[in-house]
């Protein structure tokens, strides 16, 4: 690799928005284009398997093993905060989870001042993107590079979850991303055939053909380098060595909710006190970091009152093989399944109206570690509030890129979030207690009587990080934010962030979809520059 290099366009992260940055802005030919990825080639076979993500969590090969900052709503603990190190980023780890959030998020995002941000303007970014398993509609898209499936296998269990549901007046649903997003139902996945479709395997396989695109991997962007406002190109380490790679058009920024505020901060784009304080050079006073959100993730364990969970199918080296012999041979069994099987929306008061809780019904259950089965049979449930108040931020720890920055999500800050994070896993224990689940429950912990003394100690005792970091490069047209409704960096020329952090707030439900929309819209809105540029 030669020590200075050129393009076009500099993309920086590999993971679920800049693979799809790349396909698109290389898809003409028109354009050259570097990506830049810290992390490694998604080789690993468990990468590719659908209940793999449970092995390559925590794999320093492939997670960044990020963690919060003690958290005083969590009884001051220090939550595990995965985030995906390798080409595909999260969307190679992730659990394969399918869900775009509400359209209000969207038409909430457009009266905010991001004007062409409105469920309207998004819809068809999310159906260019998706190859939906049944077929196109108002809502869906098919032919696109992400495949949307249904789980290949139902369940019992899952079947008795949903039927206790609607025994709870949470409806029936086929579709939590179609007409209306509330009811009980299977989650689709971002699978084809048998193996997880990340963003790696449906856009950068392709690109990747093309003469046009240059891909790094194990290479780190130490810094964004300024031609006195305009973003000139991007400093990078590589084994030891530096290597300045330069941008004729744009540095795109796509590391991110965690990577991406702390390298513009390290870039001298940032609070100026802060940045100072780590004798950094302020080229832009601005709030980067400002405003982090994420979902609280409340589990709760049971056991199961008869055998045929996935405890049960994957115990022992005899239950591994004849699982990975019915997924090699089949396509069937455990090793299909995403980290959600079953799920719901619905609201914590049990009132009509918008869904402010999500549930997931879970065919396994984990020791304390969250790293091993139990060896008993058993299950879980968890649930989180899907707007919540409180907003913390990303600091830098040093002036370092590998330092770890400080990431605080300030989980229960707000009071309202501690109300509805009761009221909500309340509800979610009464349709746990209706009778079409009554034959498969053993036990429980919390006891699902609990009041809302003993929710409040469990969810403070065992939440974890929801693995859907948003908000910290804030999109909007006021003062404060970061970027614009085009992604551009304001106070700058020549820079772009396309990621999960230009979320003016968390979309109600999983993040993977809405970035790939982001990424979708985003590519569109840099091509229609970019073409101007050169017709001026």
């Amino acid at each position: 690799m030669a020590d200075n290099l050129v393009a076009d366009f500099v993309i920086v992260g590999g993971g679920t928005a800049g693979c799809v940055l790349a396909d698109r802005l290389s898809a003409d030919g028109r354009h050259t284009v570097i990506m830049v990825e810290a992390g490694g080639a998604d080789r690993n076979p468990w990468l590719h398997i659908p209940l793999g993500y449970g092995r390559v969590t925590g794999d320093p090969r492939f997670d960044w093993r990020f963690r919060t900052v003690p958290q005083p709503g969590l009884d001051g603990r220090s939550v595990t905060v995965p985030r995906g190190r390798v080409l595909g980023g999260s969307s190679s780890t992730n659990g394969l989870l399918y869900v775009r959030g509400q359209p209000e998020d969207y038409n909430e995002w457009a009266a905010a001042g991001c004007v062409g941000w409105s469920y309207a303007d998004v819809l068809p970014y999310f159906r260019r993107s998706e190859d939906q398993q049944h077929g196109s509609d108002t809502w869906h898209g098919s032919g696109g590079p992400l495949a949307v499936r249904d789980p290949v296998d139902t369940h019992e269990m899952c079947d008795a979850f949903i039927a206790a549901c609607a025994q709870a007046g949470v409806p029936r649903t086929r579709d939590f991303n179609g007409a209306a997003q509330e009811g009980a139902g299977y989650y689709q996945m971002t699978v084809r055939g048998v193996r997880r479709c990340s963003t790696a395997t449906a856009f950068l396989k392709r690109a990747r053909r093309r003469d046009n695109l240059q891909v790094l991997t194990g290479t780190v962007a130490e810094r964004i380098r300024f031609s006195g406002r305009r973003a000139s190109g991007v400093t990078l380490l590589c084994g030891g060595r530096k290597i300045e790679v330069a941008a004729r058009r744009e540095v795109i920024l796509t590391a991110g909710a965690i990577a991406s505020p702390q390298l513009l901060m390290l870039s001298g784009i940032g609070p100026a006190a802060h940045l100072a304080d780590h004798g950094l050079h302020v080229l832009i006073d601005r709030l980067v970091g400002v405003g982090l959100q994420d979902h609280l993730n409340v589990r709760s364990v049971y056991r199961a009152a008869r055998p045929i969970t996935m405890n049960d199918r994957l115990r022992g080296i005899w239950g591994k093989a004849v699982s990975g012999a019915d997924y090699l041979v089949r396509g069937r069994g455990p090793l299909t399944i995403a980290a959600g099987y079953a799920g719901a929306f619905y609201r914590a008061d049990g009132a009509r109206g918008r869904p402010d809780m999500q549930g997931y019904f879970l065919l396994f259950s984990t020791d304390a570690s969250g790293a091993a089965l139990e060896r008993h049979s058993g299950f879980m449930t968890s649930a989180y509030q899907l707007r919540p108040e409180s907003r913390g931020t990303l600091r830098l720890s040093g002036s370092d890129v590998r330092e770890m920055p400080l990431i605080d999500p300030a989980y229960l800050s707000h009071p309202e979030d501690r109300r509805l994070t009761v009221q909500g896993i309340r509800r979610f224990f009464g349709i746990m207690r209706q009778p079409a689940l009554a034959p498969y429950i053993a036990r429980a912990d919390p006891p699902l009587d609990a009041d809302d003394e003993t929710i409040l100690a469990h969810v403070r005792s065992k939440a974890s990080a929801g693995h859907h970091f948003a908000s910290s490069c804030r999109m909007g047209a006021d003062a404060d934010a970061i970027v614009d409704p085009r992604l551009a960096v304001r106070g700058v020329e020549g820079l772009r962030v396309v990621d999960a952090s230009i979320m003016p707030f968390v979309v109600s439900g999983n993040t993977n979809a809405p970035v790939v929309m982001i990424a979708e819209k985003g590519a569109t809105m840099i091509l229609e520059d970019a073409a101007k540029a050169l017709a001026a």
